[in-house]
């Protein structure tokens, strides 16, 4: 039985053309996208879809949507387009089948096939053992042996996939990642901040010509001071020094200057002069920037007054924010990438040390630390930086395009493509997301090819065929 499946205003307008002494293409009504739509295309176009079976129709050989149910020729005088079974655009499966009754013999096509039932043409849940018409005059759509297995494969003709623009790749093994962008702040290393401080009350008499926010060098002098308890110990530890010096080493006296903070250099020169120095020089006890000067020239400073604050910054840390639901992508050891608006264009790489087993109530965010190395200086504590985290692992996983994946919310499925035009849709599980990739935990294995472009008209298809299986039970045509 001749069946075309087209839509009751295309059948129509095609029936029209050729009763009607081609009146449609005369005087030029134009059906937009139907020409399209059915099977017309351009000569480039053509030549890529396998043609066979019968000419079902002839199209304009520019594309116009003019059409005829009969050969006949443009003003021009070329011919119009014959549009064979192969090439209709449809959802029913008449052009495949017609296909393969038009196979030459000889050939591997299978021989012609039982129709088991029709169904309607307009996808309602509606089916008949015999052929039919519906309301509108379409004639039903044989359901051929072998193409209702009860499952969701679907068979799609050359024509339709040619018009539809089904594309598929093949899902393979690759590591996926996708960078966390998050806030962050540049603050310095707690390992790396000094103060210097007495530990004896004592009376500054000079201040070296460094203020906050000057960089200082490790063993630089900063203060001159008095200290009457440091004096007393000078002059026990000579004492010690002039009646054996093998005892002086062994006695309190050089303790007691260490444990006061006097420094070593202090304590050989004393040995070295056997005498006790009146005042005594603090320098700085590693490189860094003076974050704070808390002395004046002529103070008393009391014990364990800080005098300077100083700190190193060539290396700092980068407070991140991230929020709470982004935590289980993170992890330790991960690359990070700080940009700060000081310095624009400019990367500094780092990677995470610490994520901190707190988080905040107010933000619902968790601080990650990342380190980095710093030597111009050019990272200043509090400045804002912008944080890209990169983010999953880096072992290999089953992945398909995002593309592929058709996410309804409760559940995610996957278009395989089995060959010969048939599709079948896979639910799946999915993992991380990332690079424009998915992880297939589930449903997919390597070496599988999967629709990437059009997979919803597939699904959709798919859809239909199940409801139709399980809301009428056909009758087997024997």
């Amino acid at each position: 039985m001749k069946q075309i499946a087209l839509s009751g205003l295309a059948l129509a307008a095609m029936m029209a053309a050729g009763a009607g002494g081609y009146w449609v293409g005369d005087r030029g009504i134009a059906l937009p996208d139907t020409f399209e739509l059915l099977g017309g295309r351009s000569a480039a176009a053509e030549a890529t879809v396998q043609r066979s079976g019968p000419v079902i129709y002839y199209g304009d050989p520019d594309g116009r949507p003019v059409y005829s149910a009969v050969p006949r020729r443009a003003d021009d005088g070329r011919e119009f387009v014959a549009v064979q079974a192969s090439e209709d655009v449809s959802f029913d499966r008449t052009a495949t089948a017609s296909a393969d009754a038009a196979a030459p013999a000889g050939s591997e096509a299978v021989g012609p096939r039982r129709i088991l039932y029709y169904r309607n043409p307009m996808g309602l849940a509606d089916t008949s053992p015999v052929p039919k018409k519906d309301s509108m005059g379409m004639d039903y759509i044989a359901v051929y042996e072998g193409e209702d297995t009860g499952g969701s494969v679907v068979r799609i003709s050359a024509g339709r996939l040619q018009q539809t623009g089904v594309r598929t790749e093949v899902a393979m093994r690759q590591p996926v990642g996708r960078p966390v962008l998050v806030p962050g702040t540049v603050q310095l290393d707690e390992r790396r901040i000094a103060v210097v401080a007495t530990r004896s009350d004592a009376f500054i008499e000079k201040v070296a010509n460094v203020t906050t926010g000057d960089r200082v060098t490790i063993g630089q002098s900063l203060i001159r001071l008095y200290s009457p308890e440091i004096a007393a110990a000078a002059a026990q530890y000579l004492t010690e020094l002039k009646i054996d010096t093998g005892s002086a080493r062994l006695g309190g006296a050089r303790q007691r200057l260490e444990n006061l903070g006097v420094p070593t250099g202090m304590i050989a020169e004393i040995e070295r002069t056997r005498r006790v120095p009146l005042t005594v020089t603090w320098t700085a006890p590693r490189d860094g920037i003076v974050l704070e000067r808390n002395v004046a020239e002529g103070m008393k400073a009391a014990t364990g007054d800080v005098l300077f604050r100083l700190a190193d910054i060539g290396t700092v840390w980068v407070l991140a924010d991230v929020p709470e639901y982004e935590l289980g992508s993170i992890r330790i050891g991960a690359r990070a990438t700080v940009r700060v608006r000081s310095q624009a264009g400019m990367r500094f790489e780092g990677q995470v040390s610490l994520i901190y087993p707190e988080v905040s109530m107010e933000t619902r965010t968790t601080r990650v630390r990342i380190e980095i190395s710093n030597p111009d200086g050019v990272l200043l504590p509090n400045m804002y930086a912008e944080v890209e985290i990169a983010s999953g692992g880096a072992e290999p996983v089953v992945t398909v395009s995002d593309s592929a994946v058709i996410d309804t919310g409760t559940r995610q499925v996957v278009i395989l493509d089995r060959g010969e035009g048939r599709f079948e849709p896979r639910e799946v599980t999915i993992g991380r997301r990332g690079r424009g990739l998915v992880e297939i935990r589930d449903g997919v294995n390597q070496g599988d090819r999967v629709v990437v472009s059009a997979n919803f008209l597939i699904d959709a298809e798919s859809n239909l065929k199940a409801a139709l299986s399980t809301m009428a039970a056909p009758e087997v045509v024997r």
